[in-house]
């Protein structure tokens, strides 16, 4: 096995760079560890990219957006709770300006990923153990380890690991699987090349790929998650637009029809289909094994909050007061109102949220413009074509649930943003270089 740090291509970034590396690495199974090092990393990219970081335009947007945020939760009826809530979004603005600085190349992007996929076998395994094997507990070691597994997960019955939360794990296995199957993809195309990798046996990588790929998706299914395992079929089908595999998008759109017909066709070929679905999908999928209230619906939640961001379009309510104003109306504590963009209307108000909608927009513009136009190594436009995608597919995750509270899912999804914007500036300031010579 190689090194698990990657030089860099510009010596003054290679400890940042190695910071990052290393915290990356470290953040599921020991969530303190690797956030101090991702913490130390940004710090050193400021140190020594101020000013660069300083004229990014998409840094300026997200300063101005952070100043928003602050007056915002100045005038929160409940201004406590809201300035609280500023942990959830400035810290990680702070996070991306730095480390797009350091994440320059497709290949680190490629080294990044393969950080991200090795400590998730432990993470699935753990998972596993739980769920199967009785396995609980290490609470004396939670005060290092940052997590304890609850005997069958939480809620029970639906794995969620060393994660606080199954639809929170689900997340994280949606990260992991794409990005997975990206560099399989790779590895396979590109076996007689020398590849990028902490492991140097080709056909130990390939090994290593299948089994995440095979335990991930397990895991997926464990979680219960509807919106996971949406995802999880819609990243498989975007890699096979991108290679061009129409029988096996045929196939795969085959069977989410089967699956959604054995749910919700007309009879008789809703039986029929039932006959060959397992159960545990079109159960899960129509919900007929739960009783919920009106009041714990995700309709319920989603009115609940555009009646708020019409109440107060401009300001919003304040970071994290939907929670309270909820209980309140509807007597039910609940934590989100299970989609981003509908709890930002309501708690930042429909400016702020649009402007922070709108920088999102621009770097993911600018990266579909770099993958089209200028990047022309196939392996190169796959891993970032992989990036584009698992962001994505976060962004649809969070128009069904809200991730933003977990620091290492959020973490994970920052640095996938900076990743890409990181490799979209580097290419501009390459081509100004270019055009001067």
């Amino acid at each position: 096995m190689q090194s698990i740090l990657l030089p860099h291509l510009e010596r003054r970034l290679q400890l940042p760079w190695n910071c990052l590396q290393w915290g990356v690495f470290l953040l599921p199974i020991l969530p303190i560890f690797g956030s101090i090092s991702i913490f130390l990393g940004m710090i050193l990219s400021y140190q020594r990219q101020f000013k660069s970081i300083r004229k990014n335009p998409v840094n300026q947007g997200l300063a101005i957006l952070s100043l928003l945020l602050v007056i915002i939760s100045i005038l929160a009826d409940n201004s406590i709770e809201s300035l609280i809530g500023l942990n959830n979004f400035i810290p990680y603005f702070i996070m991306f300006a730095g480390l797009s600085e350091i994440i320059q190349t497709p290949s680190q992007l490629r080294w990044l990923s393969w950080l991200m996929i090795l400590p998730a076998i432990p993470v699935g395994i753990l998972g596993l153990g739980q769920q199967y094997l009785g396995w609980s507990g290490i609470d004396i070691l939670q005060s290092i380890l940052g997590w304890s597994l609850q005997l069958n997960g939480n809620p029970v019955g639906r794995m969620s690991s060393v994660f606080m939360y199954a639809n929170i794990f689900a997340a994280y296995l949606v990260i992991i699987f794409t990005l997975t199957l990206g560099i399989l993809i790779e590895e396979w195309q590109n076996k007689s090349q020398i590849s990028i990798s902490p492991i140097h046996n080709y056909n130990l990588r390939i090994t290593l790929l299948v089994f995440t790929l095979l335990l991930t998706g397990i895991d997926l299914i464990l979680t219960n998650s509807r919106n996971a395992w949406g995802l999880a079929v819609l990243s498989s089908l975007a890699y096979a637009l991108y290679l061009g595999w129409w029988r096996l998008i045929l196939l795969v759109s085959t069977g989410v029809t089967a699956v959604f017909g054995s749910a919700f066709a007309p009879s008789p070929l809703r039986e029929g289909l039932r006959m060959i679905i397992p159960a545990y999908f079109w159960q899960r999928i129509t919900d007929q094994n739960f009783v919920r209230p009106v009041e714990t619906l995700r309709i319920t939640q989603w009115k609940f909050a555009l009646n708020l961001a019409q109440t107060r379009p401009l300001t919003g309510w304040g970071l994290r007061n939907f929670t309270p104003l909820y209980e309140a109306k509807m007597n039910v504590w609940l934590g989100h109102p299970h989609n981003l963009f509908l709890m930002m209307f309501a708690e930042m108000g429909i400016p702020s949220t649009l402007f922070f909608m709108l920088i999102v927009g621009i770097i993911l513009t600018q990266g579909f413009l770099l993958f089209k136009n200028s990047l022309t190594h196939p392996s190169d436009r796959l891993i970032y074509y992989s990036y584009l995608i698992t962001f994505l597919a976060l962004i649809l995750f969070n128009c069904f649930d809200v991730t933003l509270f977990d620091f290492r899912v959020n973490t994970y999804s920052w640095l996938i943003l900076s990743g890409i914007w990181g490799v979209v500036c580097n290419a501009i300031g390459n081509s100004i270089k270019n055009s001067y010579n």
